[in-house]
């Protein structure tokens, strides 16, 4: 049995070209980066599991075929198969170029959460277009007014467990690099012993967290567009943080240091991936510096002690 040092590498779906092909030039040297991460971790011996954010992807398919009435859960995994298929793709051409004896995984991923969650309560998660005046008016969503205009809302409750678990495992242990729980996972219930979708979002940063713990990860890498974890954002006095302890985040994190749309829920994923397995890393980098950052030369890396 192949055995090596995982590492799950988070991607945002910001990084990621729209599904309709109007990829720019951002877009792909973003994702040519994530491609050379990838490569670059599996020369250095990891195992990759690569998981990736679906927003902008879902609020282009729900803009294109807005007449149709898809739940939610429907839509994560259309985005789950898109964005897997073409990471697959261009992964595997790469690999073969290099001559690599990887080959890649898709595995379109379910997570169970609570129903009783109480993010059903209070939907939060912003999904789909903006929304005209009719459609707020003929709707039967939970809308709530955004910087942009009114959109739907949908909750966003905690990732509780990865049904697909033991198949990405094994997926990993015959040398694959895994791409999975796309867009957070599709979110699932399970009542009287049957599972059933739920309109819901789940977080892609909190669910790779889970992930990462539950494959007993070596490292879990959240790749975002900045390059660090930085305090006072965007002020004079603005400080990059090469390392950080866990008590030091929470701190930064109590004083409001990290947005709860933005950083906040990255730098609480990779607190709880901390403590839950205190022998993992857990770095935050922008794409194209994961190696760097294993090495501590880039992004933030935490760690349980100061």
């Amino acid at each position: 049995m192949f055995v090596s040092k995982i590492v799950v590498y988070a991607v945002g779906g910001n990084a990621l070209a729209p599904p309709n092909g109007s990829e720019n030039e951002e877009h792909a040297l973003v994702l040519a980066k994530v491609m050379s991460d990838v490569v670059d971790l599996l020369e250095a011996g990891w195992s990759v599991v690569l998981t990736h954010g679906n927003g902008p992807q879902v609020g282009e398919l729900m803009t294109l075929d807005a007449e149709v009435s898809h739940s939610m859960d429907e839509w994560v995994a259309a985005t789950q198969g898109m964005i897997g298929h073409t990471l697959s793709l261009q992964l595997n051409s790469i690999l073969k170029h290099r001559h690599r004896p990887e080959r890649t995984a898709m595995v379109l991923t379910r997570v169970l959460v609570d129903e009783n969650d109480p993010a059903f309560s209070l939907p939060t998660k912003p999904v789909g277009p903006v929304l005209s005046a009719s459609e707020v008016m003929e709707r039967d969503w939970d809308i709530a007014t955004t910087l942009h205009g009114p959109r739907r809302v949908v909750a966003s409750p905690l990732p509780k467990h990865v049904l697909d678990l033991d198949v990405i495992r094994t997926l990993v242990e015959q040398r694959a690099v895994v791409i999975c729980g796309g867009g957070g996972g599709i979110p699932v219930i399970e009542h009287e012993r049957h599972y059933s979708g739920i309109p819901a979002v789940i977080d892609k940063d909190r669910l790779s967290s889970l992930l990462a713990v539950d494959l007993e990860a070596e490292a879990l890498i959240i790749s975002t567009a900045v390059p660090a974890v930085y305090t006072n954002f965007g002020q004079e006095d603005q400080c990059e943080h090469r390392h950080l302890s866990v008590v030091q985040a929470g701190e930064y994190l109590k004083q409001d240091q990290f947005p709860p749309g933005s950083m906040g829920p990255k730098i609480k994923s990779m607190i709880d991936a901390i403590v839950a397995l205190p022998s993992m890393r857990s770095i935050l980098c922008q794409p194209g510096d994961a190696l760097s950052a294993m090495r501590g030369d880039a992004g933030t890396t935490l760690s349980q002690d100061d």
